[in-house]
C-alpha cells in the first residue's frame, strides 16, 4: 500500500518545528562548549544522558571550592566601607539641596523685603503743643503778649519750630472770610493763620484744618482781651446758638452743640472731625487768660459743600 503524502500546510509546520529544536540544540552546545574553556566541567552520568544538559549544571553553591563555605560571599570591609561611603554621599546631596532650597527662600524674602513699598503714616494735621491765642492779660505787668509760660519746658524748642513751619495757604474762594454768630453781635472777618500777628487783624484760621462746609473740623480763634475782644462773649454762647461762616460764594450755618473751658495743653479739640464741624478757641477767664474756652458747632444738615 502506497504510503499518503503529508499535507503541505503540516509538512511546512513540522519542518519549523524541526529547525526550532536543531537551533535550540546548537544553542545549548555552544554554552556546554563555553563552560568547558572556562574549566567548569559538567560530568553526565549515564542516567542523566537523555536529559537536557543545562538541567545538570552545578549550582554556585555545589562548584564552591573545597574548604570555602558554602552560598554568597560574604562582605568584606571595602565593601563596608563603599557602603557607607553611597550612604553618606546620598545623606550630603540630601543636605546640599535642603540648605540650598532654605538659602533660596531666605533670599527670596530679602529681595521682597527690600522691594516692597514702605507703609507710610498719613502726619497728623494738628501738632501743636499748646492752644492758639495764648498771651498774658492786659494788665499784667508788660501788657498783653504771647505767654510762652504756658508752654511745657521741654517742649518749648518743639513749638517754636513748628511755628515757623507753618505755611499760609494761598487764598481760595472756598475759604472763610468773615463769621457772625448773632447771639454776641459778633461779626468779624477771618484771616488765615493764628499767630500772634494774624489775631491783630480778626479772627484766625488754623492752617490746614477744614474750609467752611467741608469734613473737617474748621479751627478758630480770637482774643477775649485785647485786639477788638471778638470772642469776649463766647461763654454766654448756649447749645442751638448759630455760627455764620462766609466765603465768597455762600454762607455756611453751623449749630452750638457743646462748650467747655480747658487747659491751653489741651490740643485735642484741633484734631480734624469726620464730619463738618467748627471750633472756636479764646482764652478764658477774662483778664486772667490762663485757660481756654472751647465752643463746638457742627454744620447744619443739607448744607455741606
Amino acid at each position: 500500500m502506497a504510503r499518503r503524502s503529508r499535507p503541505k500546510p503540516e509538512k511546512q509546520a513540522w519542518l519549523l518545528r524541526q529547525q526550532w529544536q536543531d537551533a535550540l540544540r546548537a544553542a545549548r552546545q555552544a554554552r556546554l562548549a563555553y563552560y568547558q574553556r572556562a574549566g567548569r566541567v559538567v560530568l553526565v552520568t549515564p542516567e542523566a544522558a537523555g536529559e537536557d544538559l543545562l538541567d545538570n549544571m552545578p549550582t554556585a553553591e555545589a562548584s564552591a571550592p573545597p574548604g570555602e563555605p558554602k552560598g554568597p560571599r560574604p562582605r568584606g570591609w571595602l565593601d563596608r566601607l563603599l557602603l557607607a561611603v553611597e550612604v553618606l554621599a546620598v545623606a550630603g546631596l540630601a543636605w546640599v539641596l535642603l540648605n540650598g532650597f532654605s538659602l533660596l527662600s531666605t533670599l527670596n524674602q530679602e529681595v521682597n523685603a527690600a522691594l516692597a513699598q514702605p507703609t507710610f503714616t498719613p502726619t497728623p494735621v494738628v501738632r501743636a503743643v499748646v492752644l492758639p491765642g495764648g498771651h498774658t492779660p492786659p494788665t499784667a505787668p508788660g501788657g498783653a503778649r504771647p505767654n510762652e509760660a504756658e508752654i511745657p519746658e521741654h517742649l518749648r524748642p518743639y513749638a517754636q519750630a513748628y511755628q515757623a513751619a507753618l505755611t499760609i495757604p494761598t487764598p481760595s474762594p472756598a475759604q472763610g472770610i468773615r463769621i457772625q454768630i448773632p447771639a454776641i453781635d459778633v461779626d468779624a472777618p477771618i484771616v488765615m493763620g493764628d499767630g500772634w500777628e494774624q489775631l491783630k487783624k480778626g479772627v484766625g484760621q488754623h492752617p490746614g484744618t477744614a474750609n467752611p462746609g467741608q469734613p473737617g473740623n474748621m479751627v478758630l480763634s480770637a482774643h477775649n482781651d485785647i485786639y477788638g475782644e471778638i470772642f469776649r462773649d463766647l461763654d454766654q454762647l448756649q447749645p442751638g446758638d448759630v455760627i455764620l461762616i462766609h466765603t465768597h460764594n455762600r454762607v455756611y450755618t453751623y449749630v452750638v452743640t457743646e462748650i467747655h473751658i480747658v487747659e491751653p495743653t489741651d490740643v485735642q479739640w484741633m484734631a480734624p472731625t469726620p464730619d463738618p464741624t467748627v471750633t472756636l478757641i479764646s482764652c478764658y477767664p477774662y483778664l486772667v487768660d490762663n485757660q481756654r474756652i472751647i465752643v463746638r458747632g457742627r454744620l447744619l444738615p443739607g448744607e455741606g459743600s
